[in-house]
């Protein structure tokens, strides 16, 4: 029994001098609990909302008031004409566009009713179709207080809703941009992690020590074979979502091609950086799953809006390269987009990019020595 006891304490100690294990022990279910806690959430909030006004009389000021001041959105600012409208829901500048048309008062007096028409981007369809309800209830709330008076008792602000990119609100327009980022970034990582912490467990390692190739060239011989495998995943996966899920490119195809090797080279990037970190195979498989694959369903945007999360997530948001990775995916193959709609987007993936690179070398250098 003493001999066991002494087993049982030794495996303690080693699971206690393992910086990684408790990490996974007890870091990571915490950090779990807090982002299912916080970022699944069915509360829309914050959603960005422009107005066109061409009345701007009383009533419409008093509905603009209302519903920027509800809580669940937030005024992003007022278009001039209706031209401005397909540019401003492009842009990722606004979700939804609210329009008041000309006399929109008066008519509502002499007439006794007046539309409020609503455009909303429809290829995100939860917060296309929560924004839409919401502005309706508001509308009924305005509603109720006309009817409050004998003067505007028989007065009625009608809403209609015009979506846009996605008319039908499929869900296939939301979901496989994101299943292409999440796949991506979870088979060019996992793969090339794999190969390197695979070298460092069967002790073959050494043989690449002593090989004359400089450390740069070991990388970039480990990382071509899966870059142009990736780009055959990729092939795969965006003609399914046509032929399976109707979901056509209405964008440029080169441009979607160049964006997705970008991507590419950026997640296989990561993977080499994350290989520096873990010492077996399983702890590469587990970081790159845990790394990548709830981060990229709960803090991308790939499910959740970014803009209902608390502020600390947003900024967590922020640093993850699929948030960005999912904004030209729908710009290119939904909107139909050019470079200048995503040329900030497509900025911030180079920049990461080039750091895990970076960081990769460099790690990979120290590991040398």
């Amino acid at each position: 029994m003493k001999r066991f006891a002494g087993f049982v304490r030794k495996e303690f100690i080693h699971i206690f001098r393992d910086p990684l294990t408790m990490i996974i022990l007890f870091v990571i279910p915490a950090l779990m609990t807090l982002l299912f806690g916080f970022v699944i959430t069915t509360e829309l909030k914050d959603v960005r909302v422009a107005f066109l006004d061409l009345s701007r009389d009383e009533m419409t000021q008093k509905i603009a008031d209302k519903i920027s001041s509800s809580g669940f959105f937030m005024r992003a600012g007022d278009l001039e004409n209706y031209g401005e409208i397909d540019g401003a829901l492009r842009s990722q500048r606004v979700k939804v566009v609210i329009i008041f048309g000309e006399h929109f008062g008066r008519n509502l007096l002499s007439e006794g009713r007046a539309t409020l028409h609503i455009v909303t981007d429809g290829s995100e369809p939860n917060v296309a179709t929560q924004a839409t309800s919401f502005i309706s209830a508001i509308a009924a709330d305005v509603n109720r207080e006309l009817a409050g008076t004998a003067v505007t008792a028989n007065l009625l602000v009608q809403p209609e809703v015009r979506m846009v990119y996605n008319p039908a609100l499929k869900s296939q327009y939301m979901f496989v941009p994101g299943l292409i980022t999440m796949i991506m970034i979870l088979i060019c990582a996992l793969m090339t992690s794999i190969t390197l912490t695979r070298e460092k467990e069967f002790g073959t390692m050494e043989a690449l020590l002593v090989s004359p190739l400089k450390p740069i060239q070991i990388i970039m011989g480990k990382v071509i074979p899966y870059f142009f495998l990736s780009l055959i995943d990729a092939v795969l996966i965006i003609l399914l979502s046509r032929l399976v899920f109707g979901l056509e490119v209405k964008g440029s195809l080169f441009l979607l091609w160049l964006e997705v090797m970008l991507y590419i080279l950026m997640s296989l990037s990561l993977g080499i950086l994350i290989s520096s970190v873990a010492k077996t195979m399983q702890q590469a498989i587990f970081i790159t799953l845990v790394g990548g694959m709830l981060p990229t369903v709960l803090l991308s945007g790939f499910i959740f809006p970014v803009e209902s999360m608390p502020g600390a997530y947003r900024w967590v948001s922020a640093v993850l390269p699929p948030r960005y990775f999912i904004v030209i995916l729908k710009n290119i193959m939904i909107k139909g987009t050019g470079f200048l709609h995503v040329w900030k987007e497509t900025l911030i993936l180079f920049l990461f990019a080039v750091f895990f690179v970076v960081m990769s070398i460099r790690s990979f250098k120290v590991r040398l020595e």
